[in-house]
């Protein structure tokens, strides 16, 4: 046990240094782009963000256990939703500055939630449901950068554009070995101390997996400015987990699963993306009195979840 909890805490360490790290090349490669810091977090930290979860979605499947896949996504997912952005504000000790275009250009983002829930509202993912998935992710994730992008960058922005993409790169690296390491080491604590498999899978590997955003949007609030490119990072991790990941798995095997995922995690993970942007339409700021809120609302979905799972 002695040895999990160093490997834990030391995880934990290479995780907020890794988050660090990127939050500076990130905010660095968005003006060598012209890219704003919200499509940056939106579309290139997501990406590396959902790694852990991605890999344990597919380890899953690939053993025959594609339903646990599933629930980590959609639990990891509603933790974003809720947990994530109420630890956020509480540490930043202020609310969330919300940029109106987020509001004006992501308006569709809750319904788009609403398509893993439609196709597999029967309990059963084809590979051509998967695919539709990945085409509708790929698309708004097409948009959301071609909106962003401007012509006649500047070749003094552009002369280290592609030293700040390698260390990018590297300190994402680094944000997911941390997470991974996190996410094992945890869970092996748990066995140690007799912590049943409902609890592991939905506190341990669902909370372990948000650790990357979690962390990296953390280091981006202390900055007023930076608020933009800790939303994007966690809007687009959760939008990525619920259709590119989710149709990964079913391209690589079409899969059945208790139907409970979607009318009871599935429906939550919607609900809690509704809740979330009437907060963030109102005074275009996250408050902390919304941010506990949606504490309440990530501790019923517990509760519920367990009742499910008895």
């Amino acid at each position: 046990m002695i040895i999990n909890i160093f490997i834990f805490l030391v995880s934990f360490f290479v995780v907020i240094k890794g988050a660090t790290l990127a939050t500076r090349y990130a905010a660095k490669l968005a003006e060598s782009f012209k890219l704003s810091k919200y499509t940056v977090g939106f579309i290139v930290i997501a990406i590396i963000s959902i790694l852990p979860e991605t890999f344990i979605a597919i380890n899953s499947s690939l053993e025959g256990i594609p339903s646990f896949g599933l629930g980590v996504l959609f639990g990891s997912n509603i933790a974003d939703l809720t947990l994530v952005f109420v630890i956020i504000v509480l540490l930043a000790g202020r609310g969330l500055k919300i940029e109106s275009k987020i509001l004006k250009n992501y308006n569709i983002y809750p319904f788009l939630l609403l398509l893993p829930l439609v196709l597999g509202f029967d309990g059963y993912f084809s590979r051509l449901e998967g695919l539709a998935l990945i085409i509708a992710g790929t698309i708004f994730y097409y948009l959301a950068l071609k909106n962003e992008v401007t012509r006649n960058v500047s070749l003094k922005n552009g002369e280290n554009r592609y030293q700040n993409f390698i260390m990018l790169i590297f300190s994402m690296a680094v944000l997911l070995i941390g997470s991974n390491f996190t996410v094992t080491s945890a869970t092996s604590l748990a066995y140690d101390i007799g912590v049943s498999p409902i609890l592991i899978g939905m506190l341990v590997v669902g909370l372990g997996t948000t650790m990357p955003e979690l962390f990296f949007s953390i280091k981006s609030v202390y900055k007023k400015e930076d608020d933009s490119l800790a939303i994007g990072d966690i809007l687009g991790t959760v939008l990525a987990d619920a259709t590119i990941v989710v149709g990964i798995l079913a391209l690589i095997n079409p899969f059945a699963f208790p139907q409970k995922i979607i009318y009871v995690t599935g429906i939550f993970m919607v609900v809690a993306s509704f809740v979330l942007f009437h907060f963030m339409r109102s005074g275009r700021t996250l408050s902390k009195k919304e941010s506990y809120m949606l504490f309440i609302f990530w501790l019923i979905f517990v509760i519920v979840e367990f009742i499910v799972n008895k």
